[in-house]
């Protein structure tokens, strides 16, 4: 591949799995310009680009087009944890999370522009030795979504069954993230993944059946009563409230969810930043599964040709590629 070409360089591929880490990626770049602005605040639909309209005020202005925040940067902490290591450690991936914060690690330019205050507080618990299992914060006000924008990557790596993806999922979730809601959210939409991932009719419907079969056989009562609830929890949200593109864990999944009505991988990245506030992650985690849908050959080049930290995604990518996609028990 020449280095030059990028992403680009990545087309033409069929591997959906690396559909799904590219659209993080634009997505969450994509969003960078547009955060934490209002709706009416955003420009018209067809001006969402990587670069917004001349004269518009974009978030983060002193930081270069294409960027990924966050969002994206602990994604590939956990996939290089994951690939590194053959399994999920919640050790290796809490010490890379620090590694994120304090020295830039899988930042674009090593600059750390944009965390979440409880994203960085529970990383700060880590770094003072709390082990990751207690760092997170439990309580209800802690449903952020800073565990949900990064949990991808360990729905296109996995290949063991249903159960072993949703423990792992609720695992990652728990150095930032620890409340139960947030676990199922993280278990919810890796099952939503793996469920594009295999192209079924209603990843979503497929996603919430298979759960809660997963939670009523969970071996611990107190887990399970908990988990239970919060998936309950989880289904009210499109009743009861307004999908509006917040940081708050559940809006993010279903505010996703609409964006993935849409026909084109363009089409779902606009819907999800024209929900304003917490655009890119909003935009990362509905791109993501985008990406898996639509595979990179449905992300515009205009977007791939403008993604900075091709560096270093590289050897992230083709090694998740070299591995083995099969599930070793279906859905």
């Amino acid at each position: 591949m020449n280095e030059n070409e990028g992403y680009l360089g990545l087309r033409p591929c069929s591997d959906a799995r690396i559909g799904g880490v590219i659209g993080l990626l634009v997505g969450d770049a994509l969003g960078v310009p547009f955060e934490f602005k209002t709706p009416n605040l955003l420009p018209s639909r067809d001006m969402i680009e990587m670069t917004p309209p001349d004269g518009y005020r974009r978030s983060h202005a002193g930081v270069p087009i294409g960027t990924w925040s966050d969002d994206a940067a602990q994604a590939l902490c956990l996939l290089a944890s994951l690939l590194e290591r053959g399994r999920f450690s919640l050790t290796d991936f809490s010490d890379r999370l620090v590694r994120w914060l304090d020295d830039g690690y899988m930042a674009v330019d090593g600059d750390v522009f944009d965390c979440g205050i409880q994203t960085a507080t529970a990383i700060g618990r880590l770094r003072d030795g709390v082990p990751p299992h207690e760092s997170g914060g439990a309580s209800v006000m802690d449903n952020g979504n800073g565990s949900l924008m990064r949990t991808l990557p360990l729905a296109l790596w996995h290949t063991g069954p249903d159960d072993a993806l949703v423990r792992d999922a609720n695992l990652q979730s728990l150095p930032t993230h620890a409340h139960p809601r947030s676990l199922v959210a993280c278990a919810f939409y890796c099952l939503v993944a793996r469920g594009y991932l295999h192209k079924l009719a209603d990843p979503w419907s497929s996603a919430d059946q298979r759960l809660e079969e997963i939670y009523d056989g969970w071996p611990d009562q107190a887990e399970r009563q908990a988990f239970v609830a919060e998936l309950d929890v989880l289904r009210r949200f499109p009743k009861t409230d307004q999908r509006r593109g917040t940081g708050y864990v559940l809006d993010t999944v279903w505010s996703a969810q609409k964006a993935l009505e849409e026909n084109s991988f363009e089409d779902v990245a606009r819907t999800a930043i024209l929900f304003g506030s917490d655009t890119d992650t909003t935009a990362a985690v509905a791109c993501g599964l985008a990406g898996i849908r639509f595979g990179i050959d449905g992300i515009p080049d205009r977007w791939l040709a403008q993604l900075r930290g091709f560096e270093i995604a590289e050897q992230l990518i083709v090694s998740l590629g070299a591995r083995p996609d099969k599930v070793s028990i279906g859905l």
